[in-house]
C-alpha cells in the first residue's frame, strides 16, 4: 500500500465509511518461516509472533520478542540450563573476551553511539533513572527541576532522593497545548524556571502523556549558556528518560547533548524484557556514586579483596547493578541490537514517522476528534495522543478493541487514548484504525 499522502479515507467523509466492514490486517506469520530479509517490512513484520487475529498499536508499552531475539534467548537458556555454573561464570566473569556484559555495551554503542565504557546494562528505565538521581551527591537545599507531563516512576526516582538528600523538587509545564507546542516556548519555559540553586533537570525525551517529543539538543545547548558561569559542582546536570526515542528517533546519544540517559530496551529496541541501557559521558560517571554493587566491574572487586575502596573515578560498569539476573534476557540484548542494525536505525525512524504522521494527519481532519500529539515530526515520534467527543478515554479504546484494535490509555492525570505504529505494523493498519475512529463519531 502506497505511503503517499492519500484522501483514501476522509474524501467521503467519515459518515460514508463509519459503516464499512472492517478488512482485516493481514496473518503476521506469513512469512515466519522465511528467510529474514530486512530491506522488506513484510519481512520484518514477519519476526514478530504477534496475533494476526489484532492490529498491535502498543508496542511502545513492552515488547514482542523478535525471531532473532527469541532464538538468542533460547540458544542462551538452554546452555544455562546444561552447565549453569561455567555458562555463567564464564560469561560473567570469565576473561574480557568472553564477557558477553560487554558485547553487550559494545552492540549498544554501535547503534546509540558513544564508547561502549560509556554504558550500562540496567532492567529498566525506572531502575537506569533511580540509579541516576540516587548516585548523584546532591546537597541540601539544592533544586530539581522537572515538569508536569514526565511519568510516575520518573518523578517518584527523583523525589526519593530529593528527600533522602534535604533537597527540594518543582515541576513546571512547558507549553500550554501540547498540539500547538513550539520549541522555543519549550525551551523558553525551561530556562527561565532554572534557578541558582538547581543542580538537576529531569525530562522525558519523547513523552508518553502527550506524544510530544521535547528538542534536547537545544535545551542542552542553553543549559550550557547557563553552565558558563557557573562551578562544576553546581552546574546544571540534564537527565533524559529516553525510552520512547531510544529506537524510535534516529539520533546518537552523545548528540543529544544531556548528561545522563536512561532507557528500557524492552520497548522500541524489541530487547529482551526486564532490559536496559544508562548512557553517560565520562566526566558524569565521575560524579556518581554506585547505589548497587556491580558484579561486572573488576575495580570494586580487587579494591574489596584488598580491603580497601575503589579508586575514582566512577565509571559506568560500577553503576550496572550487580546480583544474578535472568541472563539469557540481559545476553540477548545484542540480538536485538543486531536486528535493529540489520533493518537500519535511519529506515526505521523513517517508518515510524512515515506510519504515525499519515495516521495523525488524517486524525486531525476528523471533526469528532482532538488530536494532542503535535503534526510536526521534529517534535513528536512514535506515541499518538487523542480524544473522540462524548468519550472517555477508556471508552475510546474499548471500543476500538471491540473491532480488534489494542490500543492504550495514558497512565496521567490527564488521561488520553493513545495509538502508536512501529515497525511491525502496516499502512494498511493506519487505514483499518482510522476507519474505526471515523465509526465512533456516532458513538
Amino acid at each position: 500500500m502506497s505511503m503517499t499522502r492519500r484522501n483514501f479515507l476522509l474524501s467521503a467523509g467519515c459518515t460514508a465509511v463509519a459503516c464499512t466492514a472492517l478488512p482485516s490486517a493481514g496473518n503476521a506469520s506469513d512469512h515466519t518461516h522465511d528467510v529474514f530479509n530486512p530491506h522488506d517490512w513484510h519481512s520484518v513484520r514477519a519476526q514478530f509472533n504477534l496475533s494476526p487475529n489484532y492490529i498491535h498499536l502498543t508496542g511502545f508499552y513492552i515488547a514482542s520478542h523478535p525471531r532473532p531475539v527469541r532464538e538468542a534467548i533460547a540458544r542462551y537458556s538452554k546452555a544455562i540450563d546444561e552447565n549453569p555454573f561455567l555458562t555463567i561464570e564464564n560469561g560473567l566473569f570469565g576473561e574480557p573476551q568472553s564477557k558477553i556484559s560487554t558485547r553487550v555495551c559494545e552492540a549498544a554503542a554501535a547503534y546509540g553511539g558513544g564508547k561502549s565504557s560509556e554504558y550500562a546494562i540496567t532492567s529498566n528505565t525506572t531502575s537506569g533513572l533511580a540509579l541516576i538521581y540516587h548516585g548523584l551527591m546532591l546537597k541540601p537545599g539544592q533544586d530539581i527541576l522537572t515538569t508536569e507531563h514526565d511519568h510516575y516512576a520518573h518523578q517518584e526516582s527523583l523525589r526519593l532522593a530529593a528527600e533522602k538528600a534535604g533537597a527540594f523538587w518543582r515541576r513546571i509545564a512547558l507549553f500550554e497545548r501540547s498540539s500547538d507546542a513550539t520549541e522555543d516556548e519549550i525551551v523558553g519555559r525551561l530556562v527561565k524556571a532554572v534557578r541558582s540553586n538547581t543542580r538537576i533537570i529531569g525530562l522525558t525525551w519523547v513523552q508518553s502523556s502527550t506524544g510530544v517529543r521535547l528538542p534536547i539538543r537545544k535545551i542542552a545547548n542553553a543549559l550550557a549558556e547557563i553552565n558558563r558561569g557557573r562551578d562544576d559542582a553546581d552546574r546544571v546536570l540534564l537527565v533524559v528518560d529516553g525510552v520512547h526515542g531510544f529506537g524510535a528517533v534516529d539520533e546518537s546519544l552523545p548528540n543529544l547533548g544531556c548528561d545522563f540517559f536512561s532507557a528500557g530496551t524492552h520497548k522500541w529496541i524489541f530487547a529482551p524484557r526486564g532490559t536496559g541501557i544508562l548512557w553517560a559521558h565520562d566526566s558524569a560517571w565521575a560524579q556518581m556514586r554506585p547505589t548497587i554493587p556491580s558484579f561486572i566491574a573488576d575495580e570494586p572487586f580487587d579494591a574489596w579483596m584488598k580491603r580497601e575502596p575503589p579508586k575514582p573515578p566512577t565509571r559506568a560498569d560500577w553503576v550496572a547493578p550487580g546480583g544474578f539476573y535472568a541472563y539469557e534476557h540481559q545476553w540477548a540484548m545484542q540480538d536485538a541490537f543486531e536486528f535493529q542494525r540489520q533493518i537500519g536505525r535511519t529506515r526505521i525512524a523513517r517508518r515510524i514517522e512515515e506510519l504515525n504522521s499519515l495516521c495523525k494527519e488524517e486524525l486531525a481532519k476528523m471533526p469528532h476528534v482532538m488530536l494532542h500529539t503535535p503534526l510536526d515530526p521534529g517534535l513528536s515520534a512514535g506515541i499518538i495522543c487523542f480524544e473522540v467527543a462524548g468519550l472517555t478515554p477508556q471508552a475510546i479504546v474499548e471500543k476500538l478493541l471491540e473491532r480488534h484494535i489494542i490500543a492504550s490509555t495514558s497512565p496521567y492525570a490527564t488521561s488520553y487514548a493513545r495509538l502508536s505504529f512501529g515497525i511491525m505494523n502496516t499502512p494498511q493498519e493506519v487505514d483499518v484504525t482510522l476507519r474505526a475512529i471515523c465509526g465512533l463519531a456516532r458513538g
